[in-house]
């Protein structure tokens, strides 16, 4: 069939050779592919190959410029995509797809959300700055793998920054500073223990947004609109929306919306001060061709994308929410240990589809986690200082970071706090529904201590202190310390590395 072969574009080619070998490059036949016309008849996701070259397609059309911001472990190109719509525009917007390489459809969205930028450049509002990253993860994607080349999980790395596709991401993000960023990814909606019941997911898409208890609650709220907002357009579209969510069958297994940590994209994006959301488009695993209904799923993808571009009418609610969070100082407390509830037992009517019939059923269920409480907090330090002998590995995680230190050239006074970590529970608790990783620490009481010349000195202060906080805070649940390359920076008695100061000494001279 016509719509569903890749045609040709050889008119729309730049100028210039392609080279023809290693991992980042394109084959010459390859070098005049075009996305098929209409997204709804796709039945294959566009390559690693084909995207390249279509990317060259659309370079230079308008104000679309590509790039290229890094390379993967195996060489190939992490491209990025940006196009205004005008010569100042106010609103930057952050879109990012394919971290898991085997979830393709937010990808193949974002190819056609810029082929029609670049065939009608008004279609971008005018305020509008966009940045586009439409596949990070190159290398699993060629492998039709979840992880990198390297094993990773790449949306389990945005406190590390181990790897170059996230290490590229935040880099991105960091030059950029999003007003709004998005992270897209695929479910599976035929899950055995769902299939097992005669049952598979409800909806065709899914869409969260921030909910770290580091982040104000206005930013929290404004996603949030967004997310409830989502259904009515989408439903018209013909596609079923849900909110977000995670865990077993109802109504006995718990449910619960994204993960508040950090290491994933939706809240490791969100520390930047803006508006983060993750989305989903269902997709069944265990069919003879899970790329059956693609066009399907990226039809949903495209409406939620050109509502994000459009705006949806709350374009000035929405900066300044992000533009007042830039400028808020850090909170008395940090929370230090956070975790879904259902505070009043609430009954959700949960939505299923009936294998046998095809009709949607409604389970009751009050195991549907609905709010993030915040379990336990720690007095906000003025900052954190690094022992000398971890001063190397935590330097360079900072750097990666692009947060700002000081390595002190001669010893300092402070009063500080040591924190030691007792143990890491590797094991997923099945009672509370949390992650492995949690790492159980003692804070310990503030002591005046002399600093050694060659540690690092990292002060809670200006507009990255909330992510130096996120970053450096030894008593957080989810913290450096689960990583075993971090953990083994820890002292045979438990002293973790980076203490809390909570006074500086007064400097010679000065009156008491």
């Amino acid at each position: 069939m016509k719509a569903l072969a890749l045609l040709f574009a050889a008119a729309l080619l730049g100028p210039g050779p392609v080279a023809a070998s290693g991992p980042g490059a394109v084959r010459p036949g390859l070098a005049n592919v075009a996305l098929p016309e209409d997204h709804r008849t796709l039945t294959r996701s566009t390559s690693y190959e084909e995207m390249a070259a279509f990317l060259k397609t659309i370079d230079g059309k308008g104000s679309i410029a590509v790039s290229v911001e890094g390379k993967t472990a195996a060489g190939r190109n992490l491209f990025l995509v940006n196009a205004r719509g005008s010569a100042s525009p106010t609103f930057r917007i952050l879109f990012y797809a394919q971290q898991h390489g085997d979830e393709v459809s937010g990808k193949d969205a974002l190819l056609y959300l810029l082929r029609d930028l670049a065939r009608d450049p008004k279609l971008l509002p005018p305020e509008v700055d966009l940045w586009v990253m439409p596949m990070v993860n190159p290398d699993g994607a060629e492998a039709a793998t979840r992880r990198n080349a390297a094993g990773a999980d790449l949306n389990r790395d945005h406190v590390t920054l181990f790897h170059p596709e996230t290490e590229a991401l935040h880099r991105v993000a960091r030059r950029v500073r999003p007003h709004l960023a998005v992270d897209a990814h695929e479910f599976g909606r035929d899950q055995e223990e769902w299939t097992r019941k005669g049952w598979e997911k409800w909806p065709d898409i899914t869409m969260d947004g921030l909910n770290n208890p580091h982040f104000d609650r206005e930013r929290v709220a404004a996603a949030k609109r967004w997310v409830d907002a989502s259904a009515a357009p989408l439903e018209k579209a013909g596609h079923r929306f849900l909110r977000y969510w995670v865990g077993g069958a109802p109504p006995d297994d718990e449910q619960r919306h994204s993960a508040p940590d950090t290491d994933g994209g939706l809240n490791g994006l969100g520390a930047y001060g803006g508006l983060s959301f993750i989305i989903e488009a269902a997709v069944r695993h265990r069919s003879p061709n899970p790329q059956a209904d693609l066009g399907k799923r990226v039809d949903a993808y495209l409406v939620l994308f050109r509502r994000f571009l459009d705006g949806g009418g709350r374009r000035a609610e929405d900066r300044a929410v992000v533009e007042q969070a830039w400028k808020r100082p850090l909170p008395p407390f940090l929370p230090s240990d956070a975790l879904w509830v259902n505070p009043e037992g609430t009954v959700t009517e949960f939505p299923v589809v009936d294998l046998a019939t095809g009709k949607a059923l409604r389970v009751p269920t009050a195991n549907v986690m609905t709010d993030v409480a915040v379990k336990r907090s720690v007095p906000t330090p003025l900052g954190y200082a690094v022992e000398p002998a971890a001063a190397a590995e935590i330097g360079a995680l900072l750097k990666r970071h692009g947060l700002a230190y000081e390595t002190l050239a001669a010893p300092r006074t402070v009063t500080a706090e040591t924190c030691a970590l007792l143990r890491v529970e590797e094991e997923f608790d099945d009672l509370y529904g949390r992650y492995g990783g949690r790492t159980i620490v003692k804070r310990g009481a503030a002591k005046t201590i002399e600093l050694p010349a060659g540690s690092l000195w990292v002060p809670l202060e200006g507009p990255d202190a909330l992510r130096a906080a996120i970053l450096l805070e030894p008593t957080a649940m989810y913290g450096l310390w689960q990583y075993p390359r971090l953990k083994a920076l820890v002292a045979w008695d438990g002293t973790i590395p980076v203490r809390r100061v909570v006074a500086l000494a007064a400097p010679a001279g000065s009156p008491r």
